[in-house]
């Protein structure tokens, strides 16, 4: 079985096409789909549904997904340990967000350990400004920070969070299609605040109501927020990073509220530039890996 097919396979799901996942990976789009048509041959099956220009993993391609991830991820270790570098740091020290230290570093770091096993990490959380000063000042070696960027700094995305209101289980918008906005702010709200300009546009969907949305409570802390709602003290706007064991586990609930679409919070990776890049590159991969589920 070829990486390189494996590879493209993993690429069409993160991007959502076949062009786009061509633009990532610096291919031909015939190039993506013959590597996909290959993969397709050697399983003896098909990975995806094409329906004109979208395309839809099948379930058999559902199934052979976290194979895929993890044959991508033994393959980067091997070829880190077989080009492994003595000049590799015997310690990296990261910057984070609180949201990131919370919900992406727990599965970042048992991932990087094993590609780097003989260097250590230390953690330093803080916000989006502090973590830029930090790099900037050679305190820190990687930045994770809101999307920003810097003339002096390197700056990737490596994650993309969506924004979605959440309601207890029991909560009686559980079940109907569609809520409004003038019934979202009835409700008791409690509103997590972490000043990205993202929440800028959760505010904007009540400019036009007669009424102010009832907000109860105000916290710039995601983990108070969402156990408030379990609580059933009140609903809440939150990224999904932060709820999705809950949510798989059915106690918490999103719910679709017209013009909340495409609001998201990005997180963003940042260094000084050609330093780290075999770090760098890795994390990076891994955030793909992220953003599929």
């Amino acid at each position: 079985m070829n990486i390189e097919n494996v590879e493209a396979f993993v690429y069409v799901i993160h991007c959502g096409s076949f062009n786009k996942a061509a633009e990532a990976l610096y291919l031909s789009q015939p190039s993506v789909t013959a590597r996909i048509q290959s993969l397709e041959r050697d399983l003896d099956c098909r990975l995806f549904d094409r329906q004109g220009k979208t395309v839809q993993i099948t379930e058999e391609g559902k199934r052979f997904l976290p194979y895929a991830q993890q044959l991508l991820m033994t393959y980067r270790k091997g070829k880190l340990h077989v080009n492994r570098k003595k000049s590799l740091p015997e310690e990296i020290k990261i910057g984070c967000t609180v949201t990131v230290s919370n919900y992406v570093v727990p599965e970042l770091i048992p991932r990087l350990t094993l590609l780097f096993p003989n260097t250590h990490f230390k953690f330093v959380t803080g916000v989006t400004d502090e973590i830029v000063g930090k790099v900037l000042n050679k305190e820190i070696d990687i930045g994770f920070v809101r999307g920003v960027s810097h003339p002096n700094l390197h700056s990737v995305k490596f994650y993309v969070d969506p924004i979605s209101l959440y309601v207890y289980k029991e909560h009686p918008f559980v079940g109907l299609e569609r809520i409004s906005a003038a019934e979202v702010a009835e409700q008791p709200i409690v509103f997590f605040e972490c000043g990205a300009l993202d929440w800028l546009r959760v505010h904007r969907i009540f400019e036009n109501l007669d009424r102010s949305p009832n907000i109860r409570i105000q916290t710039d802390n995601s983990e108070m927020a969402k156990k408030l709602v379990l609580g059933r003290a009140g609903i809440c706007f939150l990224p999904g990073l932060s709820v999705r064991q809950e949510v798989a586990a059915g106690s918490l609930v999103p719910i679709r509220v017209p013009g909340t679409d495409g609001i998201a919070l990005q997180t963003n990776v940042i260094s000084s530039p050609g330093e780290h890049g075999q770090f760098l590159s890795e994390i990076i991969a891994i955030g793909k890996q992220l953003n599929v589920h």
